[in-house]
């Protein structure tokens, strides 16, 4: 899959493979610091040996050099503001900063969309952080509309 281009050059997004295991767990990383510790990685092998309903994608410059990724999962529960099943729902995008505002993002979820229109779906939700402003600005510059911000609470019961 070519198409964008990353400060002139081409980018091209394919399927995560083996060989991509280094570069998207430190992506992941970057994006989700919590799962660092190994869990990036075991679920990264889990993936590879069998990605089921998901689609885990990777940009890479003509070099090689990662640029990002997207994971998306096809959803058959309930997602805040759609009306079918399954939702094609982002899991997870990311950007290096470098490569941010060169049309990387935007080729990721047009590749995630196609997947999502190959499996079915009709309506491609995602989700982010109600502080994570630049995320909404991405989202929105892609075509997304926010449906609902919602604050979760839990009390520990003893």
């Amino acid at each position: 899959m070519g198409g964008a281009h990353h400060l002139g050059q081409p980018v091209r997004i394919a399927p995560a493979q083996k060989s991509d295991e280094a570069d998207w767990c430190a992506m992941r990383s970057a994006l989700w610091p919590s799962g660092a510790n190994g869990e990036h990685a075991a679920e990264i092998a889990e993936l590879l040996v069998d990605a089921g309903t998901t689609i885990n994608l990777i940009a890479r410059d003509q070099d090689g050099r990662a640029l990002g990724f997207a994971e998306a999962a096809l959803r058959h529960d309930y997602v805040n503001g759609c009306k079918t099943s399954p939702v094609l729902f982002l899991e997870g995008i990311f950007v290096h900063p470098d490569a941010r505002g060169q049309g990387v993002a935007r080729r990721l979820v047009d590749a995630v969309a196609a997947w999502g229109r190959d499996q079915g779906c009709t309506e491609f939700a995602s989700d982010a952080g109600i502080a994570n402003t630049s995320s909404h600005a991405m989202h929105t510059a892609l075509g997304f509309v926010e449906t609902q911000r919602v604050v979760f609470f839990r009390k520990t019961l003893a």
